[in-house]
């Protein structure tokens, strides 16, 4: 199995021992005769966030050279060795000609193509992404800006495998990747939950369109960063919602249950938590997904539940809140919005828009008589009912297909996932650990043959 030659076969043993990557050190994968292709994310954190001195917090490594020097040769040094297919960091500080300088020339040296991408208004850090040239031709590369979102950013690359996945060169089937490269804004308080998921969304729009504008054939989509959420976020069930599966729970077979929510762990945060935000998304072109609208939507119900049951409020209290002086028993739509604002979800810069309200209206008056019932107050509201997650097409549609490619997609087996430091993996912190307030996450794909059931076929 290999990482630092993604395509190199596994019965290769003069190749075998000629590998650096982290799997060959640390985890042992079943043999596959497929290439691989593998991907790494990493919040390097900027020397503008980091804090030398508890004592005075002002004190940043960006004042001493030396230090984030140091540490950001030995953040390049474990990249290269490692040597990813897809690279995607975030807090790159992109205000230093010098650090990015250096990242831009080691990885150029090492065989990289390199996208970097500041944040919005002057913030510092941004993202870069990098990508094997041995590997993966870049076909096309998109910048996403929320300049109405916290000043995040997010990349859009469009890729091809440059050596084949299978052997056959008569299939027709598009070897292609979407590949995105996000930091989400930090949850300081309860009303950036919907700026949070606003990002998201617009993220998965614009992926959406792109596919759409460009006519592209199905093909595995993967999204990397940081999110700055746990698996019992409202981002999380979101993408969930959408068929993503999160990749590294997938190589571990961990449930999206309670009991699993704290396996592993990504991130000891500015205020000493630890917790799992770091994520790398895989959606396979035979993934059903729910109409987007449908699951933001949903979600957007469930930070409203949320809340109501934050403040410890009953079904009966919550309807009584939507309800307002309304008469009847039943909810109306002014009374519905003046509760959102109320509840901080609108009359501010990154609030929910008129446009979202009316679709949020709409979705919860199912009956279309312009008030919404107790009824539909509890099944969409309170206790709404998701759609179940189909599991991928049939035996017959799971299984290469040898005879034809009619239907057909490449989508990607998740074959291994593994975090650094080793201890996050058992939900712990390491003291000594000063690379960077996250780990790093790399998960190795090898591809397959499947039948597609995404919209855009």
């Amino acid at each position: 199995m290999v990482v630092g030659s993604n395509f190199v076969k596994s019965n290769s043993t003069g190749q075998e021992n000629k590998i650096k990557g982290w799997i060959s050190r640390r985890a042992s994968l079943p043999s596959i005769t497929e290439p691989c292709v593998s991907c790494t994310t990493f919040n390097i954190l900027a020397p503008i966030y980091k804090r030398l001195d508890n004592e005075n917090q002002n004190c940043r490594e960006s004042e001493y050279r030396a230090y984030w020097f140091s540490r950001n040769e030995n953040i390049l040094d474990r990249l290269l060795y490692e040597r990813s297919s897809i690279i995607c960091l975030q807090e790159f500080w992109v205000g230093n000609e010098e650090l990015v300088d250096m990242y831009e020339k080691r990885l150029g040296d090492a065989g990289y193509s390199n996208f970097k991408l500041a944040r919005t208004n002057n913030r510092g850090d941004g993202l870069l992404t990098a990508v094997h040239k041995d590997y993966l031709n870049v076909l096309k590369y998109r910048e996403l800006l929320f300049n109405d979102s916290g000043d995040r950013v997010a990349q859009l690359l469009h890729v091809e495998s440059v050596v084949p996945f299978w052997q056959s060169r008569n299939s027709n089937i598009p070897q292609q990747i979407l590949i995105v490269n996000t930091h989400l804004v930090f949850p300081h308080n309860s009303s950036l939950s919907i700026v949070r998921l606003h990002q998201v969304y617009k993220i998965l729009q614009y992926v959406e369109s792109y596919q759409k504008e460009n006519k592209l054939s199905p093909m595995p989509i993967i999204l990397c960063g940081d999110w700055n959420g746990s698996k019992r976020g409202h981002v999380y069930k979101f993408l969930r919602s959408q068929g993503f599966v999160s990749s590294y729970d997938t190589a571990h077979q961990y449930t999206d249950s309670d009991a699993d929510a704290h396996k592993w762990v990504s991130h000891r945060n500015h205020r000493g938590n630890i917790c799992g935000v770091d994520f790398i998304w895989l959606l396979n072109p035979n993934k059903y997904r729910n109409p987007l609208k449908t699951s933001w939507n949903e979600a957007v119900f469930g930070i409203i539940k949320y809340q109501f049951r934050q403040t410890s409020l009953t079904e009966n209290d919550a309807f009584a809140l939507l309800k307002a002086d309304s008469p009847g028993d039943f909810i109306t739509s002014s009374s519905f919005c003046q509760a959102l604002h109320q509840l901080g979800l609108t009359g501010h810069p990154h609030g929910l828009s008129v446009e979202e309200m009316e679709d949020l209206w709409k979705q919860a008056d199912v009956d279309g008589d312009g008030v919404v019932s107790h009824g539909e107050f509890q099944k969409q509201i309170w206790d709404p009912t998701r759609s179940e997650q189909q599991e991928e097409n049939s035996e017959e549609g799971r299984r290469d297909v040898r005879n034809g490619t009619e239907g057909l997609a490449v989508g990607f087996d998740v074959k291994n996932a593994v975090l650094f430091p080793p201890e996050v993996e058992q939900g712990l912190w390491p003291e000594n650990y000063s690379l960077s307030d996250h780990a790093r996450l790399t998960v190795v794909f090898s591809p397959r043959r499947m039948q597609c059931s995404q919209p855009i076929c």
